[in-house]
């Protein structure tokens, strides 16, 4: 089959879309995220797996196209973890994050919370956001159950502390007038939100710093344990968790800012709530192929900046590991 734009010549365990464009990255993280791959039964999955299977060793049926294939492969690695070879628990895979995460995002923008509410609130996202990394982490090295709920901890208790911790600051600041002191309190999840999304990431995945990542050669021959290429893999991970938040946490609260002054809402204010959701799904579904895109899945390094064992036990310039998402 020739290739096509819509349709590429289909290679097993390679994207569909350049890697190497933000555009193609944002192509291809689309459809990681594709919620509809949440409703695929075992016998489909099964089906696609031996799918590729048989692509993989030559036993292919006749006419079975790229676009079946490329199908098959987005639904695996919608599913299946890439090093572990086992399902992710259907919550905390990427295409679950916004059907999942959302009422969470809704209940952190809610207006006039308390202290309580807030601990509540961000117990509940960061426990989503905790799990979501370390299902999506790098998986090449084993990670004990302690070393789970040690960053688990950590990370709630970070997000927790920030949060409650900026709400007081608020609340004590008496030269502020209500109104004002209200549209800031909107906009407190944000920073709360993206400060413990890094202590989350570095916490839940703090093993990978100490043990390091497999790295690939361009067979896909790992050649050695990398720290550095773990650290590379945080930091990328860490900048897209704290990207993430911003249009997620600042524009809802504008957009409402506007909504709420017209003249139809104001008369019919049990529309708030369902309007003020759908402004927090909307936005949240778009910002979340944005952020992840902004490095690749696959990221290759230089193997020159890299160990020098690792440099010794390969020729390739430069290798490949799984970032995580």
């Amino acid at each position: 089959m020739a290739e096509s734009a819509a349709h590429p010549v289909f290679q097993l365990g390679r994207a569909r879309y350049d890697q190497g464009s933000f555009l193609g990255r944002l192509r291809h993280f689309i459809d990681v995220i594709d919620p509809s791959t949440l409703f695929v039964s075992e016998k489909e999955l099964a089906s696609c797996i031996k799918l590729l299977d048989d692509y993989k060793h030559g036993t292919l049926p006749s006419g079975v196209s790229d676009h079946q294939l490329w199908e098959a492969q987005k639904v695996k690695q919608a599913i299946i973890h890439p090093d572990t070879g086992e399902k992710i628990f259907m919550p905390f895979r990427m295409s679950g994050y916004v059907p999942f995460g959302t009422p969470f995002v809704i209940g952190l923008l809610l207006p006039n919370q308390t202290v309580l509410s807030t601990i509540i609130w961000q117990w509940l996202n960061q426990s989503h956001n905790a799990c979501v990394n370390y299902a999506n982490r790098n998986a090449t090295k084993p990670t004990p159950t302690s070393k789970f709920l040690q960053g688990y901890v950590g990370a709630v208790s970070s997000a927790v502390s920030i949060a409650v911790g900026l709400n007081v600051l608020i609340q004590k600041a008496n030269k502020l007038s209500p109104a004002t002191r209200m549209i800031i309190q909107r906009f407190v999840p944000f920073p709360a939100v993206a400060s413990a999304n890094i202590c989350n990431v570095g916490l839940m995945r703090h093993t990978e710093l100490s043990e390091g990542v497999d790295v690939m050669d361009n067979n896909g021959n790992v050649v050695g344990s990398s720290k550095i290429a773990a650290r590379h893999a945080i930091m990328e991970t860490a900048f897209t968790r704290m990207v993430l938040p911003m249009p997620v946490f600042v524009l809802p609260p504008i957009i409402m800012s506007y909504l709420e002054r017209l003249r139809f809402l104001q008369s019919n204010r049990r529309l708030m709530f369902p309007i003020h959701s759908v402004v927090c799904l909307v936005t949240f579904a778009l910002s979340l192929p944005v952020a992840i895109s902004l490095f690749p899945q696959m990221s290759q390094i230089e193997v020159s900046r890299l160990e020098p064992e690792i440099a010794m036990a390969t020729d390739c310039k430069v290798v490949t590991y799984n970032k995580g998402l």
